[in-house]
């Protein structure tokens, strides 16, 4: 076969990822707080781009109607105001009396304390100045959290009192260092002999500063371990005895509910016992945890769920959360009439014009993603949102896909970071997509993941101290009820949860009783 050379047309359909499509994927799994940040540096970068909104349009209308009051009140003036008074300020006519009145120049102004009572009038003024922006609770500036105290952290809570407990110079540099090694908790992190060499001291010394350190506010704080956290608080109220001490230095067997084997090494009988416990339970594991070094964020939800009058649902897209993007047509054509074609300029205005046409199409399209993915998950989980969790169907990406026509990535892109608030409360969209669970009947339908953890423990909260189930006892139970699980799952789910076992919930209860029957 000779080989030759020829020409001929070929055409083909390829998917190619261009910036713009990519960056218009990334705007679909974008948070709110993200697509608002994403949407200012293209504001800042596109001169055509807007932001849209209440504020900036009652701001408008306020400056208009400042204007027209401000032309009002000097048209008044002018009207009011005879010609002669001009003749007066040229100084014809005018009196000593007259001009020390126009130019404010009495000695009640001068010393207020001799001078006449107060004008009726102030509480008026005061309001005017309330009504201005930035001067009151009215203003177009004011904003609560100009007004929210400075949060102290621990760090500085604990650097308030170093200087009263330490007088040497370099004791409270010692100080200092264990401060900066402390956790959001309050526990010590460093290595006291890494301190004691790096800082030129003995390890008595820096032990001998640790030991005053421990006995600052919040109690518990310098601690290394949870065992002597609990002793520190314990010494400071006078309760660190030698049955508590030996209690406090065998947690491991107290989170074992092994009660038989604390009594044997405290020396105590089951009322000490649990006299003990109950004081352990008043004490702070975590005695830093009241100085937050980081502000909690209220999520705002993407999609709002409400029930309608006929008793379906209406799913709306939150306004909060909607970005309002405009593009400035008037300023486009206005530019472009003073550019010359081809040039740099209209390069540069055609360019915006494009990315500023397509932002606003990709979030037109993000909002009819969402809003069509949120539908039909509200549509799947109905009894949901009208009988509780037990009723949580089980659902996957590739339903929600096949429904609405999408691609699964698609599905998982949006449900990402969104939250949904239901008359059942507020959740992520992921909370909705749980695994299947096969019923124990035939021909019954399957069962959520999360309704069968949900079904596990309410089992688990309704026992009683004489009948504790185990995880046999609850596969049974749960059997009975429809919902084929084995056991080794329902250890799964019940670890999970973060739920003892049988033994231990047994020994808890037995102790909680007698607390309840002292």
């Amino acid at each position: 076969m000779a080989l030759s050379a020829s020409l001929f047309l070929k055409q083909t359909q390829s998917l190619v990822m261009t910036p713009q499509l990519m960056q218009s994927i990334q705007l679909l799994q974008m948070t709110h707080l993200e697509l608002n940040q994403f949407i200012a540096q293209e504001v800042e970068k596109n001169p055509l781009l807007e932001l849209a909104s209440g504020e900036a349009d009652g701001g408008a209308e306020t400056g208009a109607e400042r204007e027209a009051d401000y032309a009002g009140v000097h048209s008044a003036d002018a009207a009011d105001t005879p010609e002669t008074s001009r003749d007066d300020w040229n100084g014809s006519s005018a009196t000593a009396e007259r001009l020390g009145e126009g130019l404010d120049t009495g000695y009640e102004n001068v010393f207020p304390d001799d001078g006449p009572a107060p004008r009726a009038d102030a509480p008026e003024l005061l309001g005017q100045w309330k009504s201005m922006p930035g001067g009151g609770e009215a203003g177009d500036d004011y904003d609560l959290e100009d007004f929210v105290a400075g949060q102290t952290t621990l760090r500085d809570h604990l650097n308030q009192q170093v200087p009263f407990l330490l007088t040497q110079a370099a004791d409270r540099l010692v100080a200092q260092v264990l401060v900066d090694q402390l956790d959001e908790a309050g526990y010590l992190q460093g290595d006291l002999d890494e301190v004691a060499s790096r800082l030129g001291k003995s390890m008595a010394e820096v032990e001998a500063i640790l030991a005053s350190l421990q006995t600052l506010d919040p109690p518990g704080v310098f601690a290394r371990t949870l065992s002597e956290c609990l002793a520190i608080q314990l010494r400071q109220r006078d309760r660190l005895d030698p049955a508590m001490d030996a209690l406090v230095r065998n947690l491991e067997l107290l989170a074992k509910r092994d009660f038989a084997s604390l009594r044997k090494i405290c020396g105590v009988d089951d009322e000490d016992l649990l006299d003990m416990l109950s004081e352990i339970r008043k004490l702070n594991p975590k005695p830093g945890a009241g100085f937050e070094s980081g502000v909690s964020e209220t999520i705002a939800p993407d999609i709002v769920v409400r029930p309608a009058a006929d008793g379906s649902w209406i799913v709306d897209l939150n306004p909060d959360t909607l970005p309002r993007v405009l593009v400035n047509q008037s300023y486009y054509q206005t530019v472009s009439r003073t550019c010359r074609k081809n040039s740099e300029d209209h390069t540069f205005l055609s360019e915006c014009m494009q990315n500023a046409s397509w932002l606003t199409r990709s979030l037109d399209q993000r909002a009819k993603t969402i809003m069509k993915v949120a539908t039909e998950i509200v549509r799947q989980q109905d009894a949901f949102l009208v009988h509780g969790v037990d009723h949580l169907r089980p659902l996957n990406l590739k339903t929600v896909a096949e429904a609405i026509k999408m691609h699964e990535s698609t599905v998982s892109r949006v449900t990402s970071n969104k939250y949904m608030l239901t008359p059942r409360g507020l959740f992520e969209l992921k909370y909705f997509f749980t695994v299947s669970i096969g019923s124990a009947e035939e021909g019954g339908d399957n069962h959520s993941a999360e309704a069968v953890r949900h079904r596990i423990r309410q089992l688990i909260a309704q026992e009683t101290p004489d009948a504790v189930l185990s995880d046999d006892d609850i596969v049974i139970s749960l059997k009975k009820g429809g919902v084929d699980l084995a056991r080794r799952t329902v250890a799964k789910y019940r670890e999970a949860m973060n739920i003892p076992s049988s033994v231990q919930r047994r020994r808890e209860k037995r102790a909680l009783a007698k607390v309840a029957a002292f």
